[in-house]
């Protein structure tokens, strides 16, 4: 996987995350969702590289490679607003103060708190199957809580960690065959990682909690989404069926939204590279930026 990429793990203080990279061009930040790491992106960076981009894949904060600080009650050590600040620090050390930015499933939820907490790094910005947390949790109906129901299972203190950790290759389930054999070996690795789970788990609890607060806040002050921004979703996964056109949800929080679906599951990176790396490439088109690049 990531021929012609390097890789480095940057240390920022109270974290510690690994991330590779490689292209040249205007630099690109893809954000990974549970329980993937960086490897998800394998087929889609070097699509993006040959159309001129500097592509930067980090593992999230605990994911992965990945440490964080030790959880705490309050879950903010793993609130979105903390691993946002890690990726600006990552992008920082790697040379970029400005840059496109695309997230997926929980990586969209750490890119909406990016974009709204540091909106003079980000030029444009993506959304690929997920909604601002606190938009599904106003929406948090029986077909949701039926359809979803993990989110509510992860919240619980201890017990997900007793379950998963038993018997991970149980739980979290992957097909080598459509994954890659390479991305399915790093993230099965990860997955049986009990430290990994916890920070994994805590993802959750902070979205429940303190991420659901933070953007309460945001919309009582008014606050939007002030870069161009694209909105995709996998066809065959549930995010349509359960609210409809996703784009009508992004339009109360940024004033520029496009997008559409993609033929896919749900994880879209490893299904549809060729039509997601397409949809990105077009949308982050170096004639498209918002601003200069620094």
């Amino acid at each position: 996987m990531f021929d012609d990429f390097a890789t480095r793990t940057v240390d920022i203080g109270e974290a510690s995350i690994f991330v590779r990279f490689g292209g040249e061009g205007p630099p690109l930040l893809l954000l990974h969702g549970h329980p993937r790491t960086s490897a998800t992106w394998h087929k889609v960076a070097p699509l993006l590289v040959r159309r001129g981009f500097t592509v930067i894949c980090p593992d999230l904060r605990g994911y992965g490679r990945s440490r964080g600080p030790a959880p705490a009650p309050d879950h903010v050590p793993h609130s979105k607003r903390a691993v946002a600040g890690d990726l600006v620090e990552v992008m920082r050390v790697l040379g970029h103060q400005r840059f496109g930015l695309a997230g997926h499933d929980r990586g969209a939820a750490v890119a909406l708190r990016l974009v709204l907490d540091h909106p003079s790094a980000v030029t444009r910005v993506a959304f690929l199957d997920g909604l601002p947390l606190s938009e599904h949790l106003a929406r948090a109906d029986a077909r949701f809580a039926t359809a979803w129901w993990h989110w509510f299972f992860f919240a619980q203190p201890e017990i997900p960690e007793r379950v998963i950790n038993a018997d991970p290759d149980a739980w979290y389930r992957g097909d080598p065959s459509v994954m890659g054999q390479a991305n399915h070996d790093e993230w099965r690795a990860a997955t049986r990682n009990p430290e990994v789970v916890r920070a994994m788990l805590e993802d959750y609890r902070a979205g429940l909690t303190v991420d659901r607060r933070h953007e309460e806040a945001d919309r009582a002050r008014g606050a939007r989404i002030e870069c161009p921004t694209l909105v995709l979703w996998s066809l065959r996964d549930d995010l349509e069926d359960l609210y409809g056109d996703p784009r009508a949800i992004w339009r109360d929080w940024a004033d520029d939204v496009r997008g559409h679906g993609i033929d896919a599951g749900h994880h879209v990176a490893e299904q549809a590279p060729g039509p997601l790396s397409e949809a990105l490439a077009d949308f982050f088109a170096p004639g498209n930026e918002s601003g200069p690049h620094l």
